[in-house]
């Protein structure tokens, strides 16, 4: 007879092992034919199956009707393939199944092009199929890099014409097998920012141009004042306060700032509405502003020590716009909560334009409260933000 604790016990275990077993990765056999195209307008890959507030990390998004082959699911997540050595996660309901492709030998790339208009540079690339991609920003010098997953080089030559002014040249590189890497080596410093995607099945890549006079009067800055209807945000330690209100406030009053220098601007919302992130990522790319700044406030469980001021980036190309703007906001005599980089926020992920996230200071922590709480520390904030975009346009055109 098996005694009730020992029972209990072994009731424990098993259920235990259960659960390892149904959280395993189903893993697709090597020869399996299950393919998949993106689907939507943000579509995207995560590195792994980690998870928190803000989603997992992402390794960037992709156009519509991407190939994908998958080789293993976990829950509502598939695993697709992009190298013999390099998987991503993918969530299901971003995509859909394709029972019809057929497979070359090899997706071979061809010669490209590489020109210019009044806005922007192309570089286009000729495929027979939608590949997948990942890019990045380096500095010092700047580089634009993709990477595309699947290729295999058979370009014999670049076509570039002097039409392209901020592409100052460009390379590829097979760096491991259906590994094929582009490098745009740019002429400014300073990234404005770049598109990738498809027309039919030729890659393009489009780069923006730097803005020929970089004053506050040239430019069309867009400006997402954080949550909104019934997403409320934070809510005030003592006030009550919602943070949605405060983040349309300081969003009025930085438009207004914007507006007497001559600046063109750009809104996600002018009143009390609800506007998620992925629509107002969306309807940026359709308008491109020179810019974006989120504007938001912070709140911890720590309402005691935590408090402060930061700003936010995700692609190192954008890293000066969000130091010039805190050290204007670190002018209020706040404290500094930091510069935050690799940002897994979904308005700091476009790579189209430069843009940052300011978090004003704490709700949480009583005495950032208190200042929130005055409208003449809101403009004053405004200001500051407004005076950091305009240090930093100096400093680009300093390093011009």
């Amino acid at each position: 007879m098996i005694r009730p604790t020992l029972l209990f016990l072994l009731l424990l275990l098993s259920t235990s092992i259960f659960a390892q077993i149904r959280d395993t990765i189903t893993v697709f056999p090597k020869d399996s034919s299950v393919y998949i195209r993106t689907k939507g307008p943000m579509a995207y890959l995560n590195y792994g199956l980690g998870e928190d507030r803000l989603g997992g990390a992402k390794m960037g998004y992709l156009d519509s009707l991407v190939l994908l082959k998958v080789t293993g699911k976990y829950k509502d997540q598939y695993r697709v393939r992009l190298t013999n050595s390099l998987s991503a996660w993918i969530p299901q309901n971003l995509t859909k199944r394709d029972t019809l492709v057929k497979l070359p030998v090899q997706y071979l790339t061809t010669s490209w092009r590489v020109w210019g208009d009044e806005r922007y540079d192309y570089i286009s690339i000729p495929l027979t199929e939608r590949l997948p991609y990942r890019s990045w920003q380096e500095i010092s010098p700047s580089k634009i890099v993709v990477d595309l997953f699947g290729a295999t080089a058979n370009t014999n030559w670049v076509t570039q014409l002097r039409t392209a002014k901020e592409i100052k040249h460009v390379d590829y590189e097979q760096i491991a097998d259906e590994q094929f890497r582009i490098t745009i080596y740019l002429h400014h410093g300073q990234h404005w920012g770049y598109a990738i995607g498809y027309e039919g099945r030729r890659l393009v890549i489009r780069v923006s141009h730097q803005p020929e006079k970089l004053k506050l009067n040239s430019l069309t800055i867009a400006i997402d004042a954080g949550h909104g209807g019934t997403n409320l945000g934070a809510v005030g330690l003592r006030s009550k306060q919602l943070e949605k209100d405060l983040n349309l406030s300081i969003a009025l009053h930085l438009k207004r700032e914007l507006e007497r220098k001559g600046a063109t601007v750009l809104m996600t919302r002018t009143t009390d509405t609800l506007f998620n992130n992925s629509d107002r990522v969306v309807y940026f790319r359709k308008l491109k502003p020179d810019l974006l700044i989120s504007i938001h406030n912070n709140a911890a469980g720590d309402t005691t020590k935590t408090r402060g001021t930061s700003t936010y980036y995700k692609h190192l190309g954008y890293r000066p716009l969000s130091q010039a703007v805190l050290e204007r906001l670190l002018e209020m005599g706040l404290t500094e909560y930091g510069n935050v980089g690799r940002f897994n926020f979904a308005l700091n992920s476009p790579i189209e334009y430069p843009n940052i996230l300011v978090e004003g200071a704490f709700m949480s922590h009583p005495a950032d409260e208190a200042l929130l709480l005055q409208d003449d520390f809101r403009k004053k904030m405004a200001k500051q933000i407004r005076k950091g975009v305009n240090d930093w346009l100096k400093q680009v055109k300093r390093n011009k």
